[in-house]
C-alpha cells in the first residue's frame, strides 16, 4: 500500500476516533457536559492524537530509512565481485538496479546477477510497503483502544492536549532553527573553499568582476578576476532608485489612507494598492524590460543623453513600484496604531490637519515606519528577475543609473545556470556573494525588527 493511501486511511481513522471520543464523553458523564473534568471536544481530540501521531511519526521514520536497507541488502547479495566496489561504482550500480526495478530497462539487456538484484529490490520493497501497513495500522489501532480507555468523568483529557500541542510547536520551531543554521554552515563551508582559492580581501575590495576561468590545464582562458565591488556598487545604486520611487510614495499613500482618507476610500484604495505585492517579479520585469526601458531610452535620446538599452534607472524605478505595498501596508498599519489620544490632544490645543501629521503623528510612528523601510531595503537587495531582465548583466563600476550594471543575486543567478565545476573558483564564488548578501540582510532585518520592538513597547 502506498503511503499516500495508508495516509487517507490514517485520515479517515483519526476522524472517528475523534467521534467516538466526543460521544465517549457524553456517554460515561450520562450527557451531563458539567460533570467532566474537560470539554467532550478535549476528548475526542486526546484520540486523534493518540491515533494520529505515532502511527504518523513511525511511517515517515520508516519510509525514511525503507530505501537504505533496501539497496544494503540487494548489494549484499550481488556477491564478492561487488563487495569492494568505490562511491561512484556502487552509485552507478545502483542506479542501475533501480532503473531495471523500475521498468525502464529491459531486464533481458542487463547482467544476470544485476537483473536478479532488481527483482530482489521490487521483493524487498514491496515486503516493507505491507510491513509499514500493518505496524502502522496496527499503532493507530492500539492507540484508538488505550485512549479510549481513558475517557472518563475526571480524565484531564485537556491538559493532555495541550501538552502535545505545545511539543508540536516547540518541533516546528527547532526545525525552522535548524534550517537556518543548516543553511548558514552550507554558505560558510562553501564560501571558506572558495576563499581558499582567492583572498578574502580581493574578493571584497577587488574593483573588477570577471569570473570565467580555463577549466583544463592546457586550455587558454582567462585566470578570473573576483573583486565584487561592482556587484556590491550595482545592487546599492538598483536598490537606491528603487527606494527613491517606493518610500515616497508608500509613505505618502500610508498617510493619506490612514489620516485623510474616508472609510469608503480607504477600503476601496489599500486592497488596490496592495495588489502591487501579488504581481509575479517576472510580469514586472516584463514591464520593465519592454515598457519603461524603451521610453527612458526615447526619452534620452529626446534630450541627446546616451541611455543603455537596459539600465538600472528603468530596473530600479520598477523595483520601487513593486516595493511600494511593502512600505504602504506597514507604514499605514503603524500610523494607525499612533493613540487617539495625541490626535485629540493636538486637535485640542488648536492644531490643523497637516500639523498634527507632520508635527505629532509621524514623529511617534517614525520607528514603525523606518522599520518598514529597511525591510523594504532587504526586499530590495534581494530582487532578482527585475534586474536579470532590465539592468543586463555587466558587472560596470558606475554610478551613472543611465548605463547597464548587475547585482549580487543576478550573478548567483548566471553562474549557477548550465553545466558548471562545481569545485571551481567560478561556482564556488556564489556562495561568498550568498554569505554576504545573507549578512547584509541579516543585519538590516535585526535593525528594523528592533525598531518596531521599540515601537510597540512604547504604544502598545
Amino acid at each position: 500500500m502506498s503511503a499516500t493511501i495508508l495516509i487517507a486511511i490514517l485520515l479517515i481513522i483519526a476522524a472517528f476516533a475523534y467521534q467516538t471520543g466526543r460521544q465517549r464523553a457524553f456517554a460515561v458523564a450520562g450527557n451531563k457536559r458539567s460533570v467532566l473534568h474537560s470539554l467532550p471536544v478535549y476528548h475526542g481530540s486526546f484520540m486523534l492524537v493518540w491515533v494520529l501521531l505515532p502511527a504518523i511519526a513511525v511511517l515517515g521514520i520508516w519510509t525514511a530509512i525503507q530505501s537504505t536497507v533496501v539497496d544494503f541488502l540487494v548489494l549484499d547479495q550481488l556477491g564478492p565481485a561487488y563487495a569492494d566496489l568505490s562511491l561512484s561504482d556502487r552509485n552507478i550500480t545502483l542506479a542501475e538496479i533501480h532503473n531495471l526495478a523500475s521498468g525502464d530497462f529491459n531486464m533481458d539487456q542487463a547482467a544476470p546477477e544485476i537483473a536478479a538484484a532488481a527483482e530482489l529490490h521490487n521483493h524487498l520493497s514491496a515486503l516493507g510497503r505491507w510491513l509499514s501497513t500493518a505496524v502502522v495500522l496496527g499503532l493507530a489501532a492500539a492507540g484508538f483502544t488505550l485512549a479510549r480507555r481513558q475517557i472518563g468523568t475526571r480524565f484531564r483529557a485537556r491538559q493532555q492536549v495541550e501538552r502535545v500541542v505545545d511539543v508540536l510547536m516547540l518541533a516546528c520551531s527547532v526545525i525552522a532553527i535548524l534550517t537556518t543554521i543548516g543553511i548558514v554552515l552550507s554558505l560558510l563551508f562553501e564560501a571558506l573553499r572558495f576563499f581558499v582559492r582567492v583572498p578574502f580581501y580581493e574578493f571584497l575590495f577587488g574593483l573588477q568582476w570577471s569570473p570565467q576561468t580555463a577549466l583544463r590545464a592546457d586550455q587558454v582562458g582567462s585566470s578570473g578576476a573576483f573583486g565584487a565591488i561592482p556587484l556590491f556598487a550595482g545592487t546599492l545604486l538598483i536598490s537606491f532608485i528603487a527606494m527613491m520611487v517606493a518610500v515616497p510614495i508608500g509613505l505618502f499613500a500610508a498617510i493619506y489612507m490612514a489620516e485623510f482618507a474616508d472609510r469608503r476610500t480607504r477600503s476601496i484604495a489599500k486592497p488596490v494598492l496592495e495588489v502591487l505585492a501579488g504581481v509575479p517579479t517576472v510580469v514586472y520585469g516584463f514591464f520593465a524590460a519592454l515598457t519603461v526601458a524603451p521610453v527612458f531610452r526615447g526619452w534620452g535620446d529626446a534630450v541627446g543623453l546616451d541611455v543603455s538599452s537596459e539600465s538600472a534607472l528603468a530596473a530600479g524605478m520598477v523595483m520601487g513600484i513593486m516595493i511600494i505595498p511593502f512600505v504602504s501596508s506597514l507604514s499605514d498599519d503603524v500610523i494607525n496604531a499612533v493613540p487617539q489620544s495625541l490626535r485629540d490632544g493636538a486637535y485640542g490645543l488648536g492644531a490643523t490637519k497637516a500639523e498634527t501629521v507632520t508635527q505629532i503623528i509621524l514623529p511617534a510612528a517614525l520607528p514603525g515606519i523606518v522599520g518598514a523601510i529597511l525591510l523594504a531595503v532587504s526586499r530590495a537587495i534581494g530582487e532578482t528577475m527585475i534586474v536579470v531582465m532590465a539592468a543586463g548583466l555587466a558587472a560596470n563600476l558606475t554610478a551613472n543609473p543611465l548605463e547597464a550594471v548587475t547585482t549580487v543575486t543576478v550573478q548567483i543567478t548566471t553562474l549557477l545556470v548550465g553545466d558548471q565545476e562545481f569545485d571551481s573558483a567560478k561556482t564556488l564564488s556564489v556562495f561568498a556573494l550568498g554569505l554576504v548578501l545573507f549578512i547584509v540582510t541579516l543585519c538590516l532585518n535585526v535593525v528594523a525588527l528592533k525598531i518596531v520592538q521599540k515601537y510597540r513597547e512604547r504604544y502598545e
